[in-house]
């Protein structure tokens, strides 16, 4: 396989699958698992006939899904616990959030590290909480503890001693040197209570983050995947609120992502077919073709392809993120230390 083509048909339209072959199968496979959506691909076949040999494998990503999801709740109420005694909205975001508001979107998503928004006003108290609840710095460093605290959106990564699962603290949705400044106050007071006490955000709020998280901040690693949440998110919100559409515009001025949503929508529905309304994603651009480009730059064995449109993107990145100086500055900083950026 040339690129990734064959996951997105097979997310979009299960019945695709049909026409494989073996070699067929392992690439779809191998893309999956290196896009991190074997989960969403085994939940989407379900109900579709697959050869014999495939179905452990299926299974497995089920299984593991699973797994996953209750890890996932069990430290985001850990979380909980800890921060009980602060007067501060806990907002769940990303994966965790998707699965405890049981969203189409958890539904077979890989989850990883824990990340939740509380108000910046309060990163001190949450900070102390934490540490005194058992976690601690992944991986102390002057230079990474003073760049995140000025210029990220959140706090240095903490990882727990005892259960080893990291936990992303953040105070806003983009660094704070990024061109868009999402309204994180407004995000914190639109949020959603679920029955245990903690939040995520408003159904608006909540596909804007993952755009912004998408578009506006990052490489488009793993891009398939968001994008994934993106569709899933917009089809069930839609169907779900008769002014969605209404109040996601606004909510995306407020933000100041309206390009950015216009970009994933775009997106969405190129890929996935996503239904999307045409006031808000606006006429299809040119430069749509080489983000696609990007999104599916993976090979039969789930191999990363297209290295200069990578490349392209990874310095776009950084561009976005900080001014040139800065820029500049932290990437001499960092190569003389050693490692790499803040992501």
């Amino acid at each position: 396989m040339r690129n990734a083509m064959p996951l997105v048909e097979a997310l979009r339209n299960p019945e695709t699958v049909h026409a494989l072959d073996s070699a067929g199968w392992t690439d779809l496979i191998s893309i999956a698992r290196a896009e991190s959506l074997i989960g969403s691909l085994a939940h989407r076949l379900q109900d579709v006939d697959v050869p014999e040999q495939v179905n452990p494998v299926l299974k497995d990503a089920i299984e593991a899904h699973e797994l996953a999801r209750q890890q996932a709740l069990w430290e985001a109420d850990c979380a909980r616990r800890a921060l009980a005694g602060l007067d501060c909205r806990t907002v769940l975001m990303k994966g965790t959030a998707y699965v405890a508001a049981d969203l189409q979107a958890g539904v077979g998503r890989s989850i990883g590290d824990l990340d939740i928004m509380v108000a910046r006003d309060k990163l001190p108290q949450v900070e102390n909480a934490l540490l005194d609840a058992g976690w601690e710095w992944v991986k102390p460093d002057p230079y990474d503890d003073h760049y995140y605290r000025e210029h990220m959106h959140e706090l240095p990564p903490l990882i727990h001693r005892d259960r080893d699962r990291m936990i992303d603290v953040h105070h806003t949705t983009l660094p704070l040197t990024a061109r868009p400044t999402p309204d994180a106050q407004a995000m914190l007071d639109d949020a959603v209570k679920l029955d245990n006490g903690l939040y995520v955000m408003s159904p608006a709020d909540m596909l804007l983050h993952s755009i912004a998280h998408l578009f506006a901040d990052g490489d488009l690693a793993g891009g398939l995947r968001n994008l994934w949440d993106i569709d899933r998110l917009v089809r069930e919100f839609a169907d779900a609120e008769q002014e969605f559409w209404v109040n996601l515009g606004m909510r995306a001025k407020i933000h100041g992502l309206l390009p950015h949503l216009a970009r994933a929508l775009r997106l969405a529905e190129l890929l996935y077919d996503t239904p999307v309304s045409k006031n808000h994603a606006g006429q299809s651009r040119l430069s749509d073709n080489l983000y696609a480009r990007r999104l599916l730059a993976r090979d039969g064995y789930g191999r990363e392809t297209r290295k200069i449109t990578r490349q392209a993107f990874y310095i776009r990145s950084h561009w976005l993120r900080m001014p040139p100086l800065m820029l500049a500055n932290h990437l001499w900083t960092k190569w003389r230390k050693g490692g790499a950026g803040p992501r």
